[in-house]
């Protein structure tokens, strides 16, 4: 098979319930597409039978491909891993609960025609659609987090945690052969990567439906701050090594 124009990159843990409605909908959207693609779930060392079943759809959902971790490594290896075993000219990975529908791809394809590196969905943007809006009180939390994140390490990025993010086969393989987080930081940690490897980053509104089912827990707010003061720690040490960079040390939009 030649390059596809897209790989879906889809982390999952325990996911058996969610997953097949996910991918027949992806099936469904992608069949109609102009452009090729391949759809990568990656399984986190689940412990119930997603891989049986992931693996039962790859003969009815096209391109469908299944790599499997024996142990569990978190949401930033499981990303890494299949950001790096995709093969597509544009990496986009998504989350298994289909929060944000893949329709929502065609309104990133043209960002990266003006040379964006990074497109990411974002659910503060103006024009975003959230159907419902999360709890009062996850709101709070993640406004709280995000001024955190500005103010430390992504000045100007509104949403770093919805899981819908593409980057150019390029910028993936730089970026995720960098990236050392394997926890919820790491959707931050791969913004600020690219942002200092110089490429250009769009935050795009989307549609967002809660799923009331997400696993994330009230714990992966305080792994996450943690994580975050690793990520600015490294940064102070150059523990990245980003001044061996070609595109140097480019901060901004």
């Amino acid at each position: 098979m030649a390059q596809p124009y897209l790989s879906v990159v889809i982390p999952a843990y325990n996911e058996a319930e969610r997953i097949p409605a996910a991918l027949l909908a992806m099936d469904k959207h992608l069949s109609t597409v102009d452009y090729s693609y391949e759809i990568v779930v990656v399984d986190d060392g689940s412990t119930d039978n997603t891989p049986a079943i992931v693996e039962g759809m790859t003969k009815m959902v096209k391109n469908l491909k299944l790599v499997i971790a024996k142990e569990n490594q978190g949401k930033g290896g499981t990303v890494r891993r299949g950001m790096r075993e995709a093969t597509g000219m544009i990496r986009l990975f998504t989350d298994a609960d289909n929060s944000t529908s893949i329709d929502q791809f065609e309104h990133m394809m043209p960002f990266f025609k003006e040379g964006y590196g990074i497109v990411i969905g974002s659910r503060a943007a103006h024009g975003a659609e959230l159907d419902p809006p999360e709890p009062f009180y996850r709101q709070v939390v993640g406004k709280v987090l995000n001024l955190i994140v500005q103010a430390l390490l992504l000045p100007g990025i509104w949403d770093t945690q919805c899981g819908f993010k593409a980057y150019t086969a390029e910028a993936a393989e730089r970026i995720f052969g960098a990236s050392r987080i394997n926890g919820w930081g790491f959707d931050v940690e791969t913004l600020v990567l690219g942002r200092r490897m110089g490429y250009r980053i769009k935050e795009m509104p989307v549609r967002w439906v809660d799923d009331t089912r997400s696993h994330v827990r009230f714990s992966a707010g305080l792994q996450f701050l943690s994580e975050i003061g690793k990520i600015r720690w490294w940064l102070w040490r150059d523990e990245y090594r980003l001044k061996d960079s070609p595109r140097g040390l480019i901060e901004g939009n």
